[in-house]
């Protein structure tokens, strides 16, 4: 089949160097390099140099450390077969710091690569359910003057499940405002709350917020049956695949959304790990060349409101 111009549902502004983010910096992320990623990271932590990124990109090609500009980040999208990005200016909390933002990226930051990118990226919000007065403003400001078009929450950090009262705040905007939310789904593969990412509170959310779309990020993971069941019985829940290679998910979710049953609710998301990998798996996959285009690109349109 010829090539489908994807759509990344997840990615971060730290996919570019100009965004100034060390991962190294926090123990978190330190932690991850040496447990859950240890495989991309022969050194015990994210490399740092031009140096040690050159020795070992065999391993993890173009994974968390891609691309030096917003430029060679729209070249990359063009090489690959991309036609939008959506980054998040995602509010991550940290418990091993002092208690801080471990991702503090902010929507004034997330709106310069959305106006230098020729409308190649898309805006997405986010949520610090600690400061929730401020982070509905960002939100209100990032929808109705810089065109963003959706929130990502990323609720396990914080230690809240998904019906905590803190983010009904958040719901209850975007439902007004029909504006999507995606939050992770799963567990945490840093040292962080993972029991808080089980999706089955989610069901109270949708019952709460019927005409709200939702997006259940990072497959759900070991929650599988979960995340499937609610992807495929409510109307305005949707999953991405973010985080995970393809061809490496679990084979119950794969014939999801290889099938009529899943497939118009399934997103591809690269989750800042490399563009061209991920879409050349599904690509390669044994399923409909329709089924395919829904999974990298007609579902995250749908999703956003911009089909």
């Amino acid at each position: 089949m010829e090539d489908i111009k994807a759509i990344d549902i997840m990615n971060y502004p730290n996919q570019i160097k100009d965004a100034g983010y060390d991962f190294n910096e926090w123990e978190e992320w330190r932690q991850v390099a040496t447990t859950t990623f240890k495989p991309f990271f022969p050194l015990g932590r994210f490399p740092i140099t031009p140096e040690e990124l050159e020795q070992h990109k065999h391993i993890y090609g173009t994974a968390f450390y891609p691309y030096e500009s917003l430029d060679a980040f729209i070249k990359a999208m063009d090489k690959e077969g991309y036609d939008k990005v959506c980054i998040a200016a995602a509010k991550m909390w940290s418990y091993r710091r002092s208690f801080k933002l471990i991702f503090d990226f902010t929507i004034d930051q997330v709106n310069d690569m959305v106006k230098k990118s020729n409308g190649r990226i898309i805006g997405v919000a986010g949520y610090n359910p600690f400061r929730i007065a401020e982070s509905l403003r960002d939100i209100e400001k990032a929808v109705k003057d810089y065109g963003f078009k959706f929130v990502y929450l990323h609720n396990i950090s914080f230690g809240l499940p998904f019906n905590d009262k803190k983010l009904y705040p958040l719901y209850g905007l975007c439902s007004s405002m029909n504006i999507p939310v995606s939050m992770q789904v799963g567990h945490s593969a840093e040292p962080l709350p993972s029991w808080v990412g089980n999706p089955m509170p989610i069901d109270e959310v949708v019952m709460d917020f019927p005409d709200l779309r939702l997006n259940l990020s990072h497959t759900g993971f070991p929650w599988i049956n979960e995340w499937i069941d609610l992807v495929w019985k409510h109307a305005n829940v949707y999953g991405d695949i973010s985080a995970y290679m393809p061809k490496s998910l679990d084979p119950e979710l794969i014939s999801f959304m290889s099938s009529g049953r899943g497939n118009a609710k399934v997103m591809w998301g690269t989750n800042g790990m490399g563009l061209g990998r991920g879409k050349k798996q599904i690509m390669e996959m044994d399923m409909k060349d329709e089924y395919k285009k829904n999974i990298l690109r007609d579902n995250a349109l749908r999703f956003m409101g911009l089909e």
